[in-house]
């Protein structure tokens, strides 16, 4: 993977483990010549990330909407700041320039765009590896709902199997770089369970 998209959120969360991993990350992708694909912002996770990644030369895309660049949010000394009209260009244009995504704690807006690449996906609109670095088991509820939608009839094993976790980012990386699309459509023939 040349390009990691990653999503996070814009504030820095109560616990200092997730700014640390938000630093690490940034760290690690840079060290290895993975270049970072997020939302452009100064502030929270997404701003620390970005730092430490440009801290070790590494390159850095933020891709921002005009309206919230008018609210002086967006990142001054990033490698390239691209300015979108909505977010859901921002949404499109990120997974454009991406190989792969992975998702850091955060809100609504880092849950819906984990979700949106995870439905993309899932829909066979691209085959590229989507994972969570699951600081603190921050994500340990979202997990075990989506294992409960696959015991209740609402989402295929094979669809559940596009989102990889990990505690750690060295292991995490390693199931990004594994991945294999499952190549299994979402809808259903007539009497297929």
């Amino acid at each position: 993977m040349q390009r990691i998209c990653v999503f996070c959120g814009s504030s820095l969360g109560e616990e200092p483990e997730y700014l640390a991993a938000a630093r690490l990350l940034g760290r690690t992708l840079a060290t290895r010549g993975i270049a970072v694909v997020y939302g452009g912002a100064r502030v929270g996770l997404m701003g620390a990330m970005a730092d430490a990644a440009l801290a070790e030369g590494g390159e850095v895309i933020g891709v921002m909407p005009r309206f919230l660049q008018r609210k002086e949010i967006q990142h001054v000394r990033l490698t390239s700041l691209e300015l979108v009209d909505s977010m859901h260009e921002r949404k499109a244009r990120m997974s454009e320039l991406a190989d792969g995504f992975i998702s850091l704690p955060g809100g609504l807006g880092t849950l819906e765009e984990l979700f949106e690449v995870l439905t993309w996906g899932q829909l066979g609109l691209h085959k590229k590896p989507c994972g969570i670095l699951n600081i603190n088991g921050f994500f340990d509820p979202l997990l075990e709902l989506l294992d409960k939608a696959v015991a209740a009839g609402f989402l295929r094993q094979e669809h559940r199997a596009l989102l990889h976790a990990d505690k750690n980012i060295e292991p995490l990386l390693g199931k990004l770089d594994n991945h294999v699309h499952p190549g299994v459509e979402k809808w259903l023939r007539p009497g297929q369970t």
